[in-house]
């Protein structure tokens, strides 16, 4: 791991990205609550940090905006192909699953739950 040099190594790069020290916490994380509009007591309360490593974290964020922000960006277009993936593959193995045949002996809850949905389906 490689130490930003700046408030007390806070915040270092290592293989997830900048991090705030002793967590698993990324700025990326905290970069996702500031954008939902978490004000950073919020942040840091939830994310279970001390004052002065969200004090870090933020001024390292203010202080290097554009480098973080470019990261950032790159993390959120890397999440979204992975979800993408899943979603896909997924979708491909529950319709495999969704053709296949009933199990014997599953006739009556089968029944219970078609019932159950059409009950449902009615009331709505």
């Amino acid at each position: 791991m490689r130490s930003t040099g700046t408030h007390q190594n806070t915040v270092i790069r290592n293989t997830r990205g900048f991090s705030v020290v002793g967590t698993r916490i990324t700025l990326y994380d905290i970069m996702d609550y500031l954008k939902a509009d978490w004000p950073p007591t919020l942040i840091r309360n939830w994310l279970n940090l001390t004052e002065k490593q969200m004090k870090d974290a933020m001024d390292y964020i203010k202080n290097n905006r554009s480098q973080v922000e470019s990261e950032y960006q790159l993390v959120l277009q890397e999440t979204e192909e992975i979800r993408q993936y899943w979603e896909t593959r997924n979708r491909e193995r529950f319709a495999r699953i969704a053709a296949l045949p009933p199990k014997p002996g599953q006739e009556e809850i089968r029944a219970k739950l078609r019932a159950w949905k059409e009950r449902i389906g009615r009331s709505c």
